[in-house]
């Protein structure tokens, strides 16, 4: 499971960081993380799927979203036995220890 998240998570983080490094042109003298190779990336995939440049990046999120959910789905089917658990010991304390919220009655009643 840990190679799984490891595989999921460091091509999410090296694809954000690159972006939000040549979005900002923070480029270090590296040429890739330059706003101009920013652009020109994002030039070349719009003219390879025939879409505007600019609406690529929210269709990468969008895609990324998915992507987490899915993970996360799996995740939590896989641990779900720890999740109900986890949930019945927590809904057991809560009716232990009941949280009483102050109300305009309790209020006026104070000393």
């Amino acid at each position: 499971m840990k190679v799984f998240l490891v595989l999921w998570a460091l091509p999410i983080l090296l694809l954000g960081s690159w972006y939000s490094l040549s979005y900002y042109d923070m480029n270090f003298g590296i040429f890739m993380l330059t706003r101009q190779a920013h652009d020109l990336v994002f030039a070349v995939y719009g003219k390879v799927l025939g879409l505007p440049p600019e609406t690529i990046p929210p269709l990468v999120a969008r895609a990324i979203a998915v992507d987490s959910t899915i993970v996360f789905a799996i995740i939590g089917y896989r641990r779900r036995k720890k999740i109900a658990a986890w949930w019945a010991a927590r809904q057991a304390s809560s009716k232990l220890n009941p949280v009483v919220l102050p109300s305009a009655d309790n209020l006026s009643k104070a000393p």
